[in-house]
């Protein structure tokens, strides 16, 4: 028997999910599966990275979110109260059209619906439903809701409407059984409505963790989502250690009655397919004065720019300039250059401190005639390569340096040039790190502060330290973690959550400028102070050929 998971939150559903995506895909490898989804809670964080990870493991990555459904309009801030302020869906891009619309459609939960949570509506759901399939989710879902209360005409209805947003055969009632009594309840209704509408069954395990024995580690995590001990009595729990990474058998035993739901979700999978492009740069267009090309106001620039730097012009500066102007234009930068030039030329119009310039970049006789840079490099004898070399196609970074108070002024202007929507600042993620998690830990059993404290300061404080390299550098630590049980089970613990992301923030540099909505090429959310920013990192925007600048605001230059 075929089964796919179709309902999995990685440890991008921050501090609800611990199930490690390298550790995840491993394990529906070793499970025997040929592909597994992600939907995690209302975000697509993850995505690009399972992407990955799932395609070098030749399992078949199906992307997708669970998202938060509003029961009115999402921008309705006063709708419904406790459980009721929204419902879960899981939504499934089926192709590249219905990618592009789940990260149109978790865009704008975040940029139009955010109340408690990132909210969709129905009116969002039906203008970007094409090429998504949707599973009607756990027993928060608006079905799953009705039923368990008794109210199954109402919940028919439900059904019936998200069938006809989504299309015959794109719409699934979700069964799940945790062994939590309401979920028999509710899987009972279901059936029944099933053989009333024929809105086809799927069998769902609702994925928290990877392992059956990642429960407790992950019972912890969630003590510190609600800032709660594992002793407290009335705290948020997942009951009963069922939400783990369950095999095609394991899922057959409980749902016997329903091995047709089983089948669907590798049916639904072979319907998943979406290739995502890596590489291929998007630079936004510079508008350049009429009658002139980007590459011709380039030239006309640069050469200016040198006539006016080196007194005489000689044929080998002439010489070093069109070598480099050929690589830019080879390479597809010459838009790059300008669109440089032309904020730094802003800040410099303007009386904003901008920076000499650093790093490779200062080895371009291109970015010195254009005043991007202003130290020679030909005095210094600095070399064009190190910064854009034609045999390693990667994106020119050069580094900004602005007066510290105005450098906004300076993204305000690029906000206004390329458009708000062309313009994103970029999310980074805070983790649980080797000495933060070891405390984070010891708060949750409730451990003498002391204690834990004594226990975190023995893990060296150097980069890219694990608590396991530090067992190994510290044989004062390793002999705590030998000798002393309750140690044991602190460091034990803190392991597993090790290296999860904790929370989301603003880099405190990165800015991306693309040629259209950003939100067309990566989901978007917002940060803690209400600022939009993109769902992806640094290093995963250049990848997928986005152009990221660095603005660095320096006191010094202020």
């Amino acid at each position: 028997m075929e089964f796919t998971h179709l309902h999995v939150h990685t440890e991008y559903s921050l501090l609800d999910g611990s199930n490690k995506i390298k550790e995840y895909v491993a394990r529906v490898k070793e499970l025997g599966m040929d592909s597994a989804a992600i939907t995690d809670h209302g975000v697509m964080y993850g995505v690009i990275d399972f992407y990955r990870a799932a395609r070098e493991a030749g399992i078949n990555p199906i992307l997708g979110c669970e998202v938060y459904v509003a029961p009115g309009s999402r921008f309705d801030r006063e709708v419904g109260s406790g459980d009721d302020r929204y419902y879960h869906l899981v939504l499934l891009a089926e192709n590249n059209q219905g990618y592009s619309n789940l990260m149109k459609i978790v865009s704008k939960a975040f940029v139009e619906g955010f109340y408690y949570k990132p909210r969709v509506d129905l009116e969002l759901l039906e203008k970007y439903h094409e090429g998504i399939i949707a599973l009607s989710a756990c027993l928060a879902g608006e079905v799953a809701r009705y039923l368990a209360r008794g109210m199954y005409e109402d919940a028919k209805i439900a059904a019936l409407r998200y069938q006809d947003i989504f299309g015959k055969g794109n719409f699934f009632l979700e069964l799940q059984d945790h062994g939590i009594p309401e979920q028999q309840t509710v899987n009972q209704q279901l059936l029944r409505m099933h053989r009333e509408t024929g809105i086809d069954l799927v069998a769902t395990n609702d994925v928290h963790y990877t392992m059956a024995e990642d429960a407790e580690p992950h019972d912890v995590l969630l003590c510190l989502q609600t800032q709660k001990k594992l002793s407290d009595e009335n705290r948020m729990r997942y009951e009963g250690g069922q939400y783990y990474v369950k095999s095609p058998e394991e899922m057959a035993r409980l749902f016997p009655y329903a091995l047709e739901a089983l089948e669907n979700t590798h049916k639904i999978a072979e319907r998943c397919h979406v290739e995502i492009e890596f590489g291929v740069t998007k630079l936004p267009k510079y508008d350049v004065p009429d009658g002139l090309t980007s590459w011709e106001y380039l030239n006309k620039l640069c050469h200016e720019g040198l006539e006016q730097r080196y007194h005489p012009v000689t044929d080998a500066l002439k010489k070093r300039l069109d070598y480099e102007l050929s690589t830019i234009k080879n390479m597809g930068y010459v838009d790059y250059f300008l669109i440089v030039w032309d904020f730094i030329k802003y800040a410099r119009d303007n009386d904003i401190m901008v920076g000499p310039g650093r790093g490779s970049a200062a080895g371009s006789l291109v970015a010195y005639t254009l005043g991007i840079t202003q130290l020679d490099p030909i005095r210094y004898d600095l070399l064009f390569e190190r910064f854009l070399n034609p045999e390693r196609v990667s994106m020119p970074d050069i580094d900004v340096d602005f007066c510290f108070e105005r450098r906004q002024e300076v993204i305000d202007y690029v906000r206004r040039k390329y458009g708000d929507d062309c313009v994103v600042q970029i999310v980074t993620f805070g983790t649980l790190a080797a000495r933060g998690v070891i405390r984070d830990v010891g708060r949750v059993l409730d451990m003498p502060y002391a204690q834990v404290d004594t226990i975190a300061k023995m893990v060296p404080q150097e980069p890219n330290i694990t608590i396991d390299k530090a067992l190994g550098m510290n044989p004062e630590f390793r002999k705590a973690y030998e000798e002393q049980e309750d140690i044991h089970r602190l460091i034990d613990l803190a392991k597993r959550l090790e290296g999860l992301p904790r929370h989301t923030s603003m880099h405190a540099a990165g800015v991306v400028i693309s040629q259209k909505d950003v939100s067309e090429y990566v989901p978007l959310s917002r940060a803690q102070d209400g600022s939009i920013v993109t769902q992806f990192t640094m290093t995963t925007l250049e990848e997928l050929g986005l152009l990221k600048m660095d603005f660095l605001g320096l006191r010094t230059l202020t």
